[in-house]
Protein backbone atom coordinates (compact mmCIF):
# COMPACT_ATOMS: atom_id res chain seq x y z
CA UNK A 1 0.00 0.00 0.00
CA UNK A 2 1.44 3.15 -0.84
CA UNK A 3 2.41 6.01 1.22
CA UNK A 4 0.55 8.64 -0.74
CA UNK A 5 -2.36 7.15 0.98
CA UNK A 6 -1.43 7.93 4.04
CA UNK A 7 -0.15 11.86 3.43
CA UNK A 8 -3.46 14.26 1.88
CA UNK A 9 -1.67 16.67 -0.09
CA UNK A 10 -4.59 19.12 0.31
CA UNK A 11 -4.06 22.05 2.02
CA UNK A 12 -7.11 21.93 3.55
CA UNK A 13 -6.72 18.49 5.34
CA UNK A 14 -2.75 19.83 6.79
CA UNK A 15 -1.38 16.76 9.03
CA UNK A 16 0.03 17.00 12.57
CA UNK A 17 3.37 17.13 12.46
CA UNK A 18 4.44 13.39 13.51
CA UNK A 19 7.23 12.50 15.83
CA UNK A 20 7.85 8.90 15.75
CA UNK A 21 10.62 7.85 18.86
CA UNK A 22 11.95 4.80 17.33
CA UNK A 23 14.86 1.96 17.78
CA UNK A 24 14.79 -1.92 16.80
CA UNK A 25 16.44 -2.51 20.22
CA UNK A 26 14.63 -2.78 23.07
CA UNK A 27 14.98 -1.38 26.49
CA UNK A 28 16.39 1.88 24.85
CA UNK A 29 13.85 3.71 26.82
CA UNK A 30 11.60 4.58 23.78
CA UNK A 31 8.49 5.01 25.90
CA UNK A 32 9.74 6.71 28.63
CA UNK A 33 10.87 9.42 26.01
CA UNK A 34 7.98 9.57 24.63
CA UNK A 35 5.49 9.88 27.45
CA UNK A 36 7.45 12.74 28.46
CA UNK A 37 7.45 14.46 25.30
CA UNK A 38 3.76 13.95 25.18
CA UNK A 39 3.64 15.85 28.34
CA UNK A 40 6.11 18.47 27.38
CA UNK A 41 4.05 19.71 24.55
CA UNK A 42 1.05 19.45 26.72
CA UNK A 43 2.64 22.10 29.12
CA UNK A 44 3.08 23.95 25.90
CA UNK A 45 -0.04 24.67 24.77
CA UNK A 46 -0.17 22.07 21.72
CA UNK A 47 -2.57 19.62 21.26
CA UNK A 48 -1.16 16.24 21.20
CA UNK A 49 -1.57 12.55 20.28
CA UNK A 50 -0.11 9.10 20.70
CA UNK A 51 -0.07 5.92 18.61
CA UNK A 52 1.73 2.90 20.15
CA UNK A 53 2.53 0.49 17.58
CA UNK A 54 4.28 -1.73 20.14
CA UNK A 55 1.46 -4.22 19.90
CA UNK A 56 3.22 -6.84 22.23
CA UNK A 57 4.38 -4.56 24.95
CA UNK A 58 2.17 -1.48 25.07
CA UNK A 59 4.07 0.60 27.43
CA UNK A 60 3.33 3.60 26.15
CA UNK A 61 -0.59 2.28 26.41
CA UNK A 62 -0.10 1.27 29.71
CA UNK A 63 1.77 4.89 30.49
CA UNK A 64 -1.24 6.85 29.43
CA UNK A 65 -3.61 4.80 31.21
CA UNK A 66 -2.11 5.03 34.46
CA UNK A 67 -2.12 8.47 34.29
CA UNK A 68 -5.92 8.17 33.60
CA UNK A 69 -6.62 6.33 36.26
CA UNK A 70 -4.14 8.70 38.61
CA UNK A 71 -6.18 11.96 37.79
CA UNK A 72 -9.66 10.28 38.22
CA UNK A 73 -8.55 9.45 41.54
CA UNK A 74 -6.61 11.96 43.03
CA UNK A 75 -8.62 14.53 41.17
CA UNK A 76 -5.23 15.82 39.42
CA UNK A 77 -5.42 18.86 36.90
CA UNK A 78 -2.98 17.03 34.91
CA UNK A 79 -3.44 16.96 30.97
CA UNK A 80 -4.01 13.83 28.91
CA UNK A 81 -3.13 12.63 25.39
CA UNK A 82 -5.49 11.00 23.35
CA UNK A 83 -4.23 7.38 22.45
CA UNK A 84 -4.30 5.21 19.45
CA UNK A 85 -3.39 1.48 20.45
CA UNK A 86 -3.26 -0.94 17.06
CA UNK A 87 -3.56 -4.24 17.62
CA UNK A 88 -1.63 -6.98 15.90
CA UNK A 89 -3.60 -8.44 12.96
CA UNK A 90 -4.73 -11.85 13.19
CA UNK A 91 -4.53 -12.08 9.26
CA UNK A 92 -2.86 -15.77 8.07
CA UNK A 93 -2.03 -14.04 5.04
CA UNK A 94 1.24 -11.66 5.65
CA UNK A 95 0.20 -9.23 2.53
CA UNK A 96 -3.63 -9.15 4.38
CA UNK A 97 -2.00 -8.76 8.11
CA UNK A 98 0.21 -5.79 6.93
CA UNK A 99 -2.56 -4.14 4.75
CA UNK A 100 -4.97 -4.60 7.69
CA UNK A 101 -2.22 -2.91 10.44
CA UNK A 102 -1.37 -0.02 8.05
CA UNK A 103 -4.95 0.38 7.00
CA UNK A 104 -5.21 0.95 10.89
CA UNK A 105 -2.43 2.91 11.47
CA UNK A 106 -3.31 5.06 8.44
CA UNK A 107 -7.00 5.49 10.11
CA UNK A 108 -5.41 6.36 13.75
CA UNK A 109 -3.01 9.66 12.13
CA UNK A 110 -6.09 10.78 10.17
CA UNK A 111 -8.25 10.95 13.03
CA UNK A 112 -5.53 12.51 15.57
CA UNK A 113 -4.62 14.81 12.45
CA UNK A 114 -7.80 16.09 12.84
CA UNK A 115 -8.13 17.28 16.85
CA UNK A 116 -4.14 17.26 17.39
CA UNK A 117 -0.88 19.56 16.35
CA UNK A 118 1.44 16.67 17.22
CA UNK A 119 1.34 13.25 17.10
CA UNK A 120 3.71 11.04 19.02
CA UNK A 121 4.25 7.72 17.80
CA UNK A 122 5.56 5.18 20.01
CA UNK A 123 7.66 2.61 17.46
CA UNK A 124 8.09 -0.92 18.86
CA UNK A 125 11.47 -2.54 18.80
CA UNK A 126 12.80 -5.23 16.53
CA UNK A 127 12.31 -4.69 12.41
CA UNK A 128 8.50 -5.20 11.54
CA UNK A 129 6.07 -3.63 8.64
CA UNK A 130 4.63 -1.28 11.29
CA UNK A 131 7.89 0.21 12.46
CA UNK A 132 9.12 0.97 8.44
CA UNK A 133 5.93 2.45 8.25
CA UNK A 134 5.80 4.72 11.37
CA UNK A 135 9.19 5.81 10.15
CA UNK A 136 8.30 6.69 6.58
CA UNK A 137 5.92 9.07 8.03
CA UNK A 138 7.78 10.93 10.65
CA UNK A 139 8.02 14.77 10.24
CA UNK A 140 10.69 14.74 12.98
CA UNK A 141 12.86 10.81 14.09
CA UNK A 142 13.97 10.56 17.80
CA UNK A 143 16.23 7.57 18.47
CA UNK A 144 17.22 6.81 21.39
CA UNK A 145 20.37 5.11 22.27
CA UNK A 146 21.77 3.47 25.55
CA UNK A 147 25.65 4.69 25.51
CA UNK A 148 27.45 1.43 24.80
CA UNK A 149 29.02 -0.05 21.48
CA UNK A 150 26.36 -2.68 22.23
CA UNK A 151 23.37 -0.41 21.24
CA UNK A 152 25.52 1.81 19.10
CA UNK A 153 26.00 -1.57 16.76
CA UNK A 154 22.32 -0.95 15.63
CA UNK A 155 23.45 2.61 14.27
CA UNK A 156 27.20 1.71 12.92
CA UNK A 157 29.69 -0.43 12.46
CA UNK A 158 33.34 0.22 13.89
CA UNK A 159 36.33 -0.64 12.35
CA UNK A 160 38.47 -2.31 15.01
CA UNK A 161 41.60 -1.25 14.04
CA UNK A 162 40.86 1.76 12.63
CA UNK A 163 37.94 3.59 15.02
CA UNK A 164 37.80 6.48 12.78
CA UNK A 165 36.42 4.38 10.14
CA UNK A 166 32.49 3.80 11.24
CA UNK A 167 29.66 2.37 8.75
CA UNK A 168 26.29 2.19 8.65
CA UNK A 169 24.65 -0.49 10.04
CA UNK A 170 20.84 -1.97 10.06
CA UNK A 171 19.27 -0.05 11.41
CA UNK A 172 20.55 3.02 9.91
CA UNK A 173 19.94 1.83 6.22
CA UNK A 174 16.76 1.77 7.67
CA UNK A 175 16.08 5.19 8.09
CA UNK A 176 17.60 5.44 5.12
CA UNK A 177 15.21 3.57 3.18
CA UNK A 178 12.54 5.33 4.77
CA UNK A 179 13.86 9.19 4.40
CA UNK A 180 13.57 8.03 0.84
CA UNK A 181 10.23 6.06 0.68
CA UNK A 182 8.92 9.88 2.27
CA UNK A 183 10.99 11.81 -0.64
CA UNK A 184 9.30 9.85 -3.06
CA UNK A 185 5.56 10.37 -1.49
CA UNK A 186 5.75 13.70 -0.42
CA UNK A 187 9.08 15.75 -0.87
CA UNK A 188 9.84 16.71 2.69
CA UNK A 189 12.63 15.65 5.01
CA UNK A 190 12.72 13.94 8.22
CA UNK A 191 14.27 15.42 10.78
CA UNK A 192 16.22 12.64 12.66
CA UNK A 193 17.69 13.21 16.27
CA UNK A 194 19.55 10.47 18.20
CA UNK A 195 20.18 11.00 22.18
CA UNK A 196 22.33 9.25 24.00
CA UNK A 197 19.85 8.16 27.26
CA UNK A 198 20.25 6.26 30.50
CA UNK A 199 23.78 7.77 30.77
CA UNK A 200 25.74 7.23 34.03
CA UNK A 201 28.08 9.57 35.64
CA UNK A 202 30.57 6.56 36.71
CA UNK A 203 34.19 7.32 35.78
CA UNK A 204 34.58 3.83 35.05
CA UNK A 205 32.65 4.23 32.12
CA UNK A 206 34.13 7.39 31.45
CA UNK A 207 36.63 6.20 28.47
CA UNK A 208 33.81 4.02 26.72
CA UNK A 209 31.41 7.00 26.97
CA UNK A 210 34.18 9.63 24.99
CA UNK A 211 34.43 6.68 22.22
CA UNK A 212 30.75 6.05 21.96
CA UNK A 213 30.56 9.58 21.57
CA UNK A 214 33.43 9.88 18.86
CA UNK A 215 31.51 7.03 16.59
CA UNK A 216 28.76 9.00 16.99
CA UNK A 217 29.88 11.96 15.65
CA UNK A 218 31.91 10.35 12.98
CA UNK A 219 28.47 8.67 11.70
CA UNK A 220 26.29 11.44 12.17
CA UNK A 221 28.36 13.43 9.95
CA UNK A 222 28.09 10.88 7.18
CA UNK A 223 24.42 9.82 7.35
CA UNK A 224 22.89 13.22 8.95
CA UNK A 225 21.35 13.13 12.28
CA UNK A 226 21.49 15.39 15.32
CA UNK A 227 22.83 14.29 18.22
CA UNK A 228 21.14 15.59 21.69
CA UNK A 229 21.35 15.12 25.09
CA UNK A 230 19.21 12.32 26.69
CA UNK A 231 17.90 11.20 29.68
CA UNK A 232 20.62 9.84 32.53
CA UNK A 233 19.66 6.79 34.33
CA UNK A 234 17.46 7.93 37.03
CA UNK A 235 15.09 5.46 39.43
CA UNK A 236 12.68 8.50 39.64
CA UNK A 237 11.65 7.48 35.94
CA UNK A 238 10.81 3.87 37.03
CA UNK A 239 9.01 5.25 40.20
CA UNK A 240 6.72 7.51 38.45
CA UNK A 241 5.23 4.88 35.14
CA UNK A 242 2.37 3.06 38.15
CA UNK A 243 0.94 7.12 38.52
CA UNK A 244 1.78 7.96 34.54
CA UNK A 245 3.31 11.37 35.47
CA UNK A 246 6.45 12.33 34.42
CA UNK A 247 9.20 14.81 36.12
CA UNK A 248 7.00 17.81 34.45
CA UNK A 249 4.27 16.66 36.25
CA UNK A 250 5.81 17.41 39.81
CA UNK A 251 5.29 20.84 40.22
CA UNK A 252 2.07 21.10 41.00
CA UNK A 253 -1.43 19.34 40.39
CA UNK A 254 -0.25 16.57 40.53
CA UNK A 255 -1.11 15.44 43.81
CA UNK A 256 2.40 13.30 43.74
CA UNK A 257 4.98 14.50 45.76
CA UNK A 258 5.12 18.43 45.29
CA UNK A 259 7.46 20.48 47.01
CA UNK A 260 9.72 17.33 47.50
CA UNK A 261 12.06 17.77 44.08
CA UNK A 262 15.26 17.32 44.96
CA UNK A 263 18.63 18.22 43.13
CA UNK A 264 18.43 15.23 41.14
CA UNK A 265 14.95 15.84 39.93
CA UNK A 266 15.97 19.34 39.06
CA UNK A 267 19.08 18.62 37.17
CA UNK A 268 16.67 15.84 35.33
CA UNK A 269 13.77 18.65 34.59
CA UNK A 270 16.87 20.31 33.16
CA UNK A 271 17.74 17.01 30.99
CA UNK A 272 14.37 17.46 29.18
CA UNK A 273 14.23 21.02 28.83
CA UNK A 274 17.49 20.63 27.01
CA UNK A 275 16.70 17.85 24.60
CA UNK A 276 12.54 19.75 23.82
CA UNK A 277 15.13 22.84 22.80
CA UNK A 278 17.12 20.96 20.66
CA UNK A 279 14.36 18.90 18.78
CA UNK A 280 13.38 22.36 17.10
CA UNK A 281 9.59 21.46 17.11
CA UNK A 282 7.91 23.38 14.49
CA UNK A 283 5.59 26.66 15.81
CA UNK A 284 7.52 26.48 19.28
CA UNK A 285 10.51 28.44 17.84
CA UNK A 286 11.44 31.60 19.98
CA UNK A 287 8.85 30.33 22.30
CA UNK A 288 9.73 30.09 26.59
CA UNK A 289 8.93 26.94 27.73
CA UNK A 290 6.14 26.06 30.26
CA UNK A 291 7.88 23.23 32.25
Amino acid sequence: MSLAHVYDPQPAHRLAHIIVVGNQKGGAGKSTVAMHILVALMRMGRRTGAIDLDVRQRSLTRYIENRGRWIVARGAKLPAPQIFELSESRQRSLDAAEAEEEAGFRAALKRLSETCDFIVVDSPGGDSHLARLAHACADTLVTPLNDSFVDFDLLGDVDPTNPDIVRPSIYSEMVWESRKRKAQAVRTPIDWIVLRNRTSASRIEAKNKQKVGEALKTLSNRIGFRLAPGLSERVIYRELFPQGLTLLDLDGGAGFGEGELRMSHLAARQELRDLFITLKLPGLEGEALKF
